[in-house]
């Protein structure tokens, strides 16, 4: 549990959400790389935007309502929530204006140059002009409705991150209304961009937005009035769902009811198009309650994140990461008995490049094979159409003991855990929302089956989530096991979450909310204590954020006492390297590339014996004492080099897709003189297959 929160100097942190922003500096980096493929450059812009997004909705929001109850409370950089608001706000506007300009300047005109084009309303030539007017009139005005502001009319409610139009218009209507102002919300069933017919498109592919089609066509809605301007506009909402612990009686219901809710929290952020006149853009942010601080004017479409689905509607190989096909393992190449092969040993699985396809095959025939009588499983997020799922499903029916912790407040994906809790329960499964106050984040999945000995228990435990598409995106570790101990404390964890009962001590597991914090600070002291001595000493951590006060200052301590540090750090990272007296010894790199980097380890000497764990969890507050977490031991000498060897080593000697950390949490891909080295390019060539 949390203990009494310490105070340390603030000059020792960096601001967690400066720290974000920093993080989405460094995609965008990405999508500025000109040895990138040229449509994954426009889905790094894409994914810029959708980080964005989740920014606004969280942490902006999170700041401003601390603003609004008055809290002038620092956090551990000694920023209030005032002054980190106003940072906050100078930084995303820089990182939205520079990301519009990449957008136009660079990748829209290399887009063209391969013929892919968007077209501007004034390039449209008569037979574009007609199809697209017919188009309008067939397929989107239909699904619009027009609302002229007045008395009977107010502003309506704006969906979070709708598209909408506001009109300015002149004269009045068939009633005598004179209004002046009129709002369209565009349904979110349309499309945001349209491909033109090839027989439109001169040889090219050619692309409309519908805000562009809007523009030209929005006259259509309001006849006989005169048009006097046309703006499209989103407003992004504080999208943090709030159950009150203490309140709650059915975490379902509640959530079932704050659901619809989170479309209409209080507005953050207003984007309009540069277009938009300044009347217009002050009586919308008067009817959000925003202020200038919060208006982004954008030199084009107010949703960045729309273009994602570009990529997949053309069929341009040429210009997309080569494909290939995950890899497995040696042993597990021929498809048979996984039990039997886990019985031999354990096994580790290093996705994307090594397949995730032994773990639904593990599932798969859990559920058909008549000597498992029980399976039990966690779910933070899975998709919406997961195979596994459907394997779970399948076990209850076929009569066997199904138990699946479902997490429903795992944010944006609680409709459809819902939706699975709900499918599973109606099956006969027995569904168990976790423990109210703590998030169920731990990876685990634990198969009874009858032997001839008796009862044996086999578990997967992984590093992310139980989610078949991410498993091709994202890096993490899966370790299958029968190891009586380990799996003794599986089974001991889905008791204390399923049940009721004291915290039992575990044989090898660090579960947060009970060992995991106090046992990484004293890993980190075993290794300052060594030093101290004059032993060897070394820890290695990657992880996706390091922002937990105590954690950090352990790190410092161990730096001074002459521990070399490494830390592979993805996202936010509020410590600081390289400071002359405090952190001399530690190194910050962060790299970004194709997959998205999602495996945490942690690596400690040890006097020579190399403990290596593998972890749901980052170093943060929340993991530590707010989540339920697993972080497991590799025991097989064999397993734990292969982990330093293909987590670690390749990222601390990348040096195409590494960025160094400087102490004012500045980054900087360092120059380099020896042959390229890319982590994930490594890891592809030597585990998986050409595709």
């Amino acid at each position: 549990m949390a203990t009494q929160p310490r105070h340390y100097p603030p000059a020792h942190f960096l601001n967690r959400e400066l720290s974000l922003l920093a993080f989405n500096r460094r995609v965008l980096a990405q999508a500025a790389d000109e040895t990138a493929p040229l449509l994954e450059r426009l889905r790094f812009l894409c994914i810029v935007s959708s980080n964005l997004d989740e920014f606004f909705e969280i942490r902006v929001a999170g700041l401003k309502e601390q603003i609004k109850l008055g809290s002038t409370s620092a956090g551990p950089d000694g920023l209030s929530p005032q002054e980190a608001y106003r940072r906050v706000c100078l930084e995303a506007h820089t990182l939205i204006a520079l990301q519009y300009a990449l957008l136009n300047e660079r990748i829209l005109p290399a887009l063209a140059a391969e013929n892919i084009v968007f077209i501007r309303r004034s390039l449209w030539t008569a037979e574009q002009n007609a199809w697209i007017r017919d188009y309008f009139l067939r397929e989107v005005m239909p699904l619009l409705t027009p609302i002229g502001l007045d008395p009977s009319h107010p502003f309506p409610r704006v969906l979070n991150k709708s598209l909408n139009f506001a009109i300015e218009l002149d004269g009045t209507d068939a009633f005598g209304r004179v209004s002046g102002v009129a709002i369209v919300q565009a349904p979110r069933a349309l499309p945001r961009v349209i491909r033109l017919p090839k027989e439109l498109s001169g040889g090219q592919d050619s692309f409309v937005f519908l805000s562009s089609i809007m523009h030209q066509n929005v006259g259509e809605l309001f006849s006989g009035m005169e048009i006097l301007g046309c703006y499209q506009f989103r407003v992004t909402r504080n999208s943090d769902l709030f159950v009150d612990d203490e309140e709650v009686k059915n975490l379902r219901t509640a959530l079932q009811g704050e659901l619809p809710q989170r479309n209409f929290g209080d507005a953050v952020r207003l984007e309009v198009a540069d277009n938009c006149s300044p009347e217009m853009s002050d009586f919308l942010l008067q009817q959000f309650a925003l202020s200038s601080t919060d208006l982004y004017r954008v030199p084009g479409i107010v949703n960045l994140v729309r273009l994602n689905s570009v990529p997949d509607a053309l069929d341009r190989a040429d210009l997309l990461y080569p494909p290939f096909r995950p890899g497995l393992p040696r042993n597990m190449a021929k498809r048979h008995d996984i039990f039997a092969r886990i019985r031999k040993q354990d096994i580790l699985l290093h996705h994307p490049f090594q397949s995730f396809a032994p773990v639904i095959e593990f599932l798969q025939q859990a559920a058909d094979d008549p000597q498992v009588v029980a399976i039990r499983m966690t779910v933070y997020r899975t998709g919406t159409d997961s195979v596994l799922m459907e394997h779970l499903l399948r076990a209850a029916r076929q009569g066997k003991e199904v138990t699946v912790v479902v997490e429903l407040m795992a944010r944006f994906d609680e409709e459809a855990n819902l939706n699975i809790a709900e499918r599973l329960e109606e099956v006969g499964a027995h569904v168990v929302y976790g423990v109210v106050g703590y998030k169920t984040h731990a990876k685990m999945l634990m198969v009874l089956r009858r032997e001839e000995a008796g009862l044996r228990r086999y578990v997967h435990l992984g590093t992310g989530n139980y989610h078949p598409r991410t498993t091709r995106i994202y890096t993490d570790f899966g370790l299958f096991t029968c190891q009586e101990a380990l799996c003794d404390d599986v089974n001991e964890v889905f008791k204390q979450i399923t049940g009721l009962g004291q915290h039992r001590p575990l044989h090898h597991l660090l579960q947060a909310p009970f060992t995991l914090h106090s046992s990484i600070v004293a890993l980190i002291k075993a290794e300052s204590a060594a030093a101290a001595t004059g032993q060897k000493a070394r820890i290695i951590a990657k992880m996706n954020a390091l922002l937990e006060p105590e954690v950090i200052e352990a790190l410092y301590e161990a730096s001074q006492a002459g521990v070399r540090i490494d830390l592979l750090v993805r996202g936010a990272c509020a410590l600081r390297p390289g400071v002359a007296g405090l952190s001399e010894k530690i190194r910050v790199r962060s790299v970004i590339g194709r997959f998205l980097e999602h495996t945490r380890i942690f690596y400690f000497h040890a006097e020579g014996a190399d403990s290596v764990y593998l972890c749901s969890a980052d170093w943060m507050e929340r993991n530590f004492f707010r989540r339920i977490e697993t972080c497991f031991p590799i025991a097989d000498p064999r397993l734990r080099r292969r982990v330093i060897k293909e987590g670690l080593r390749p990222y601390l000697a990348d040096n195409c897709q590494a960025w160094d950390m400087d102490p004012e949490g500045q980054y900087a891909i360092r120059p380099s003189r020896r042959s390229r080295i890319c982590a994930q390019d490594l890891l592809l060539s030597a585990l998986a297959l050409p595709g």
